[in-house]
């Protein structure tokens, strides 16, 4: 197992350079489509009752939930059970830009499979009828204007492949928001605090000690910002009556230059309606890296409006306790979410209005809102 394990570092390289390659495209493009953002939301809302009609017809009820991401309201189809699109205007501009999209979607989609296949096939040297890896990508622009600061930027990507060769024990995650997933709420998207580091790549292996339908227990091995870590996590989910809901989620970590760590969230859901529900979140987190404990609330109430459009009213509140300052509030946050998903079935967009009471300006009301489209790759076959 150790030297597998080695194995896998070593190479990891080699499968990073195809994931880089695939989202470093559209990191180039970042700036430019931050200056447009905002034209295309215009646009968006022009065209929107075309496209929602166009969605309404070709979605169809998700029932599969990610054990790895579960932050998103609407949760895109999978590929085997979308129908064939099929386009018959050739040769016109609505034709082409159809295209250059589905495009786009294969290159990036084709080019992290070979790199999962080629990866999974350095364990095994059984090259006939082999059992392909199952890829899924993530890429989201988005633009956050708020007050006192109109250039901010919201671009994240995630790549998480499966490898059949483990028993779907072991995964390769790829993503620049490994901090972000020990510091933010599940639902929470708004970035609260400032951006310290340009550097936030982190690649990381996943093992799969146990797994069923309401409980987990993994470890993560790997790098984050230039830093070594490994984390292990434990997650049990309990339901009763249809109608209530409980998450607990304990996770110790090690990073090599912040020292040891550990945190835990928990979550209560209440199912008011098929259609509304009440979620609270509550997250406390210590680490050698800095004194005292922090903590952070979150008040949520979700709404889904159809199988293509869902909202999210939020209300988090987020401090420390025990530290230098003793107890004190760093930043009220109240949101209003509204995701939908238009023109492509693996395309999502987002607008989120907010206001923040931060510490740091004497909890003065700073507005801002939140633009943001998002893709999903995937690939299996």
């Amino acid at each position: 197992m150790v030297f597998q394990i080695s194995q896998i570092l070593v190479n990891v390289k080699g499968l990073t350079c195809g994931v880089v390659i695939a989202v470093q495209w559209m990191k180039d493009m970042t700036k430019k489509m931050s200056r447009l953002l905002l034209s295309t939301w215009l646009i968006i809302a022009g065209t929107w009752s075309a496209s929602y009609c166009y969605a309404q017809q070709s979605a169809t009820p998700v029932n599969e939930v990610s054990s790895e991401n579960e932050s998103d309201i609407i949760k895109p189809q999978s590929k085997k059970a979308q129908p064939e699109e099929k386009f018959t205007i050739h040769g016109s501009p609505t034709q082409a830009e159809i295209d250059w999209m589905e495009s786009l979607h294969e290159r990036v989609s084709d080019t992290v499979f070979r790199s999962a296949f080629w990866f999974d096939g350095f364990f095994t040297d059984e090259d006939d009828a082999r059992e392909r890896p199952d890829v899924k990508a993530r890429i989201r622009l988005g633009w956050e204007p708020k007050a006192r600061d109109l250039s901010g930027l919201d671009n994240k990507f995630r790549v998480r492949l499966k490898l059949p060769h483990f028993k779907d024990r072991m995964d390769l995650i790829f993503s620049d928001d490994e901090e972000d997933s020990l510091n933010s709420l599940p639902l929470e998207v708004v970035n609260t605090r400032p951006q310290i580091e340009d550097d936030s790549f982190a690649a990381a292996v996943r093992f799969v000690h146990h797994s069923d339908s309401d409980h987990i227990t993994d470890t993560r091995l790997g790098i984050s910002s230039g830093d070594v870590f490994v984390r292990a996590r434990h997650k049990s989910r309990y339901s009763w009556h249809k109608t209530h809901g409980i998450r607990i989620e304990p996770a110790v970590f090690y990073f090599v230059d912040d020292g040891l760590g550990a945190r835990l969230l928990l979550e209560y859901d209440y199912q008011l309606s098929p259609r509304d529900q009440f979620r609270f979140d509550y997250s406390i987190r210590g680490s050698e890296a800095f004194s005292g404990i922090r903590w952070k609330h979150g008040f949520y109430h979700l709404h889904q409006f159809s199988l293509v459009q869902a909202g999210a009213l939020g209300f988090v509140i987020e401090g420390e306790r025990n530290g230098e300052n003793g107890f004190m509030i760093d930043n009220y946050t109240l949101s209003y979410r509204y995701r939908f998903n238009a023109y492509k079935q693996w395309l999502f967009f987002e607008v989120e209005p907010f206001l923040e009471w931060p510490e740091d300006t004497n909890y003065k009301t700073t507005p801002g809102i939140a633009l943001r489209v998002e893709g999903y790759f995937y690939k299996n076959q």
